[in-house]
């Protein structure tokens, strides 16, 4: 079974890495991952009592709290870290330090100064560093000798050691700023997560027995209605019976822009009733919602990780010992070689390697870079559902749509009836309408919408056989007549004789003769144009649709959004198989696959990076997607690449910045050319700067609208167009 744990009393990124590894390590634990920046333990386990257990022996002083229920909201942080406790031990220990430094220029190195520098120096070395001292001894009680800690404490011990007492207070007082700039950064990305939870409804206000009763949202049923006030959280997806309102969907969507609800429409948990009264009806549970399914997707996103981030793990477990090593050998052979060498000389070398070594600024700054890559898109309605999708978004060269429901908005209507024979247009939308009684297709739909038109209804019991023929038509008797309704194919299936110019329309034939045909139209989204456009400003090479609809409406679609390749008349086996022929001869970054129909679900995950539409996607699609777009604008698909791209460049920056400053001061150290305060800022002015550097994934905006002329002959066109 997978347990989830919240974590409290962890402030150490190298300490999450051990505990994690431990886990990993004994027997019973199939999958660990501990998510340092949301602070989340998840575990899959049969024994889960065992878990507490063997973080104490990591870390005794970690608190777990189980997150079992999906409905269940993080508890309130108590990491430890407290903001005023922290400035105030700074504060004291630099005035300390500042003191030793005047006193140290004043005695002298007399016996009386000794002593009171030595005090002096021991006070504001304990202030600061209580923490790191003990948290080394925790360490090296484990048997680990190369976290942090433990490096700081050789460092500053051996500084001491050699008489360099400003060094060691300097070096110890400029780490705890360092550390708490780093957990100053983690704080306030974990609360930037937190302001996401808020949006969370807690009442509902449900009718039962013509009485208001106030509940909690999980215990409302489907089918009861609720009161919704002006000013209040939307506590269930619903449907809106009575009453007209304007909802604010940003939290969902990130639409700022509110939308008017009106009965019938459909609104979700999490949105705000912004101006009147309304009252509605729950479709789903609010362990199904819409906010529940959003808040557990993004909670979990960070804990799957990138592979650059897990290749920098292993690179800092690995180059940590190697630079110790490294230390040790130079602090100890040119003395031992080389006659006259000074060993205090060569061990001060050593220190300065040892406080550069800290690997900090790496394991805390990329994955803080990808989860506010993950946080700042979830803002703008975007939820991508692991880093390792976030960094192959990035790669995107190539992006795959679906037409109906995600370039197009899924609506048909029935623009006209032609009769090919002796039948009248009212009979020839009877016959089609009894075929497609039994359907719920959208453009079995929008027959039937046209039937109450033409105020004509259908007796049931006059349709005695009805039959879907998957990717052609409908087969039914109806009157005692044989109805089929359907495309070219099936027409040629059952021998009958359609006109080239009109294989597209949806042909009625009675007793094997044409009867007529209808056509209907589906209408493009506002959006999609400029969708479009934004991808191939953001690097896109290749875009292609790939839709059940017929080749003509395809291709007119094509030809209206600038879309390089597409391919119509596809079944849903058939669109793994293009897509599938597109993953072999595309040899140029990832390729995104976005739909949003149960149909779309196979072709979603067999692609680089599915992208579901969320708001009218189905369930199987948006659960097998690596990335959900709430609001269905297909503008977000290229939000979403460029969001990706720069969060990873940010990582990359990170990864660059620390290593790159780090091999430059170990060399320097090696060589006598830097001091420990050089090689403080190197440890701690570089986590600093990868930490800020990594707080810009959080604050990305949104590229600018491209400004577009809609097309309206062709859209015209587009639409009167048959499917």
């Amino acid at each position: 079974m997978i347990t989830r744990f919240h974590v409290n009393n962890l402030n150490c990124a190298d300490c999450a890495l051990g505990i994690e590894k431990h886990l990993k390590s004994v027997r019973g634990f199939e999958y660990a991952d501990l998510n340092f920046a949301s602070l989340t333990l998840t575990v899959e386990t049969d024994n889960p009592e065992l878990i507490r257990k063997e973080v104490q022996k990591i870390e005794p002083g970690v608190e777990l709290i189980p997150l079992n229920s999906s409905t269940q909201q993080v508890p309130p942080e108590k990491s430890g870290f407290q903001v005023k406790r922290n400035v105030l031990i700074i504060a004291i220990s630099s005035i300390l330090f500042i003191v030793l430094l005047t006193m140290n220029s004043v005695l002298g190195e007399n016996d009386y100064g000794t002593f009171y520098l030595y005090a002096l120096a021991l006070s504001s070395y304990l202030l600061a560093g209580w923490n790191v001292i003990r948290g080394a001894a925790r360490t090296i009680r484990r048997g680990v000798f190369f976290d942090e800690n433990v490096l700081m404490t050789i460092a500053t011990f051996g500084a001491i050691g050699i008489k360099a007492l400003s060094e060691a207070v300097g070096v110890m007082i400029f780490y705890k700023i360092g550390e708490f700039f780093q957990n100053l950064a983690v704080h306030r990305s974990r609360n930037s997560i937190r302001s996401l939870l808020a949006v969370r409804p807690n009442l509902a206000h449900v009718i039962r027995d013509d009485k208001q009763v106030d509940l909690s949202p999980e215990e409302a049923s489907v089918g009861e209605s609720i009161v919704i006030r002006p000013g209040e959280k939307v506590p269930l997806d619903c449907l809106v019976q009575s009453g007209s309102s304007r909802i604010d969907t940003s939290a969902l969507t990130g639409e700022p822009t509110p939308r008017r609800a009106s009965p019938g429409d459909t609104i979700l948990a999490g949105e705000v009733n912004l101006s009147s009264l309304i009252r509605a009806e729950v479709t789903r549970p609010f362990s199904s919602s819409t906010i529940v399914k959003l808040l557990e997707q993004v909670e979990s996103a960070s804990s799957r990780k990138a592979k650059t981030e897990k290749f920098i793990s292993r690179v800092a477990r690995i180059y940590t010992p190697i630079v110790v090593s490294a230390a040790a050998l130079i602090g100890l052979l040119p003395p031992l070689i080389y006659p006259g060498q000074d060993f205090s000389t060569w061990i001060y070398r050593a220190l300065v390697l040892l406080v550069i070594s800290c690997p900090c600024a790496l394991v805390i700054s990329i994955p803080l870079g990808f989860f506010g890559g993950i946080g700042g898109a979830s803002r703008r309605g975007i939820l991508i559902k692991g880093a390792h999708f976030l960094e192959r978004l990035s790669g995107v060269k190539t992006v795959v749509f679906d037409k109906t429901g995600t370039l197009t908005k899924g609506v048909f209507t029935v623009h006209r009836i032609i009769s090919q024979s002796d039948y009248t247009q009212r009979e020839i939308l009877e016959f089609a309408g009894a075929a497609e009684f039994h359907s719920n297709h959208p453009i079995a739909c929008s027959i039937k919408e046209e039937l109450n038109e033409y105020n004509i209804s259908i007796d049931p019991s006059l349709i005695s056989y009805h039959k879907e023929i998957p990717g052609k038509g409908i087969e039914a008797n109806y009157k005692t007549k044989r109805v089929l309704v359907g495309n070219g194919k099936l027409m040629e299936q059952n021998g009958i004789n359609v006109e080239d110019k009109q294989r597209s329309s949806l042909h009625i034939a009675i007793n094997d003769t044409l009867a007529g045909y209808l056509v209907v139209g589906d209408e493009l989204k506002e959006e999609s144009i400029t969708a479009i456009q934004k991808l191939r400003k953001a690097g896109v090479r290749q875009i292609w649709m790939l839709t059940g609809d017929h080749y003509e409406p395809a291709s007119e679609t094509a030809s209206v959004l600038g879309i390089d390749n597409f391919r119509a008349s596809l079944l849903p086996e058939d669109k793994v198989t293009c897509l599938e022929e597109i993953l072999r001869t595309s040899h140029d970054g990832s390729i995104a696959f976005v739909g949003d129909g149960i149909n779309d679900a196979p072709v979603l995950a067999r692609a680089d990076v599915g992208i579901a539409m969320g708001t009218l996607g189905s369930d199987a699609a948006i659960e097998t997607a690596d990335v959900v777009i709430n609001g269905d604008s297909p503008v977000k698909v290229a939000e979403a690449i460029k969001i990706a791209r720069t969060t990873n460049k940010i990582v990359w920056q990170n990864i660059f910045l620390a290593l790159g400053v780090k091999i430059v001061f170990v060399s320097f150290g090696a060589l006598g050319l830097a001091s420990i305060w050089e090689a403080i800022f190197a440890d701690v002015g570089m986590a600093i700067a990868a930490i800020i550097n990594s707080g810009r994934a959080l604050k990305q905006r949104s590229v600018k609208e491209i400004q577009h002329v809609q097309p309206a002959a062709r859209l015209k066109s587009l639409e009167k167009t048959a499917v």
